[in-house]
């Protein structure tokens, strides 16, 4: 006679499936899904002409391209310099280290507009960088290159915290066994740690893109905030309201809303390709 073997049920240690899905789906529901539904609503109410007219009026338009183009450029200094600050606080040990990792998160603990204060404090023409940059023919504060400084410093804990434990997974042997192979210090980069860390950079590229799209405390006292020049989408929403424009408001949000899920969604795409590629790859 064989015995069979009795398999015990395995017992989640959180509550079941239906439990958990139906939490999930109620939170996500009253934290996200219903604001954002209630923002298309709003703008909704507005004919096609009427919606049209306010979202592709010119000062709209260039606060768009503004807002835009600030973003990519500070996401894409943090991808490069976050990187870098990564790589030294994994691969490096020196005194002073738990400082600069601390200080990494300081971005976020700090309030914006605290930030945009001191960043316009040491940018201005008067300030303790800006003073030098200012013979030179660099104008730093009130300019789109303040409102990239001010995103770049926003964003870079994204890009930090996200390379940091892709970082930790690659072994320094791996690294070793490269150039005894005979690859050059550039090779093993493109080959071999590039490949890794891709997903995660690009998840730090999108997460310091996103939190720039929608920054407004720490932009809006270094920018000037001049229109058709240094106006941002965000203070153009916030002028519109305090003006009782409600309805120009929502059209110009959600405009950005969908400009930012269409953004995310592109490189979480990307991001699986790159994933599928390194599988392969490996």
């Amino acid at each position: 006679m064989t015995l069979m073997p009795i398999r015990l049920k395995q017992r989640s240690i959180l509550p079941g499936f239906g439990l958990t899905m139906g939490y999930t789906v109620l939170y996500l529901s009253l934290v996200v899904l219903i604001p954002l539904s209630a923002l298309f609503i709003r703008a909704a109410q507005l004919s096609g002409s009427e919606f049209w007219a306010i979202v592709s009026a010119p000062r709209a338009v260039a606060s768009y391209t503004l807002t835009l183009s600030t973003s990519l450029a500070a996401a894409a200094v943090n991808a490069v310099l976050g990187f870098v600050v990564a790589w030294t606080l994994v691969r490096y040990r020196f005194p002073g280290r738990r400082i600069i990792d601390a200080l990494v998160d300081l971005p976020f603990a700090l309030p914006t507009a605290i930030s945009g204060i001191a960043l316009t404090a040491v940018y201005a023409p008067n300030g303790w960088i800006g003073r030098f940059l200012a013979p030179l023919g660099i104008q730093a504060a009130f300019n789109p290159l303040g409102i990239t400084i001010a995103l770049t410093f926003i964003g870079l804990p994204f890009v930090v915290r996200t390379l940091q434990p892709a970082l930790e997974d690659i072994e320094a042997e791996t690294e070793e066994a490269a150039a005894s192979l005979g690859a050059g210090r550039f090779q093993t980069f493109r080959r071999v740690i590039l490949p890794a860390v891709l997903p995660a950079l690009l998840t730090g590229f999108s997460l310091a893109f996103a939190r720039a799209l929608g920054e407004y405390g720490s932009v809006i006292f270094i920018a000037g905030n001049m229109p058709m020049k240094t106006e941002i989408a965000s203070l153009l929403i916030v002028t519109k309201l305090e003006q009782f424009d409600y309805a120009g408001a929502t059209a110009i949000a959600s405009v950005m809303l969908a400009a930012s899920f269409a953004m995310l969604l592109a490189i979480n795409l990307l991001q699986r390709w790159a994933a599928r590629r390194g599988r392969a790859g490996a």
